[in-house]
């Protein structure tokens, strides 16, 4: 069954994949995403990322920049050149905000935070990014 056919409900998880190098902060993120009943997909560098976002096209794609792999702007910007790819990416990382925050949403990122991030901002990020990813502000 296709998505056109398949009627969109409240039980129905969205995907998110997490794209995150760090084994901690990749199992808290899991944990909390889990929690808040979304399906969750992993990715610790950029290859598994990109072979993921073909195979399992996530509705959503949480990016840390500084993977093994292959950065992120560069997955960004290979995952935008896909035909079958139109999730919103929203990028967390530990680098420094004053100079990747404009790069990444010139990428395609509809949110950007630096590390850490309390959960509730990155939760509602989450939520408004699945609902409608056009509307979200990009100064997070």
């Amino acid at each position: 069954m296709t998505n056109s056919w398949r009627k969109e409900t409240d039980m129905e998880r969205k995907r998110i994949l997490l794209v995150e190098d760090n084994e901690d902060l990749l199992r808290g993120l899991m944990t909390r995403l889990k929690a808040n009943g979304y399906e969750v997909l992993a990715a610790r560098d950029g290859v598994q990322a990109t072979t993921m976002v073909r195979r399992e096209n996530p509705d959503l794609v949480i990016l840390d920049l500084g993977l093994p792999g292959g950065d992120g702007f560069m997955m960004m910007k290979r995952w935008r050149g896909l035909s079958t790819f139109a999730a919103p990416i929203i990028v967390l990382t530990a680098r420094d905000a004053a100079s990747s925050r404009a790069a990444s949403i010139e990428a395609g990122a509809v949110a950007f935070f630096q590390k850490p991030v309390e959960n509730r901002q990155l939760l509602a990020a989450v939520s408004m990014a699945l609902a409608k990813p056009e509307t979200l502000a990009p100064s997070y």
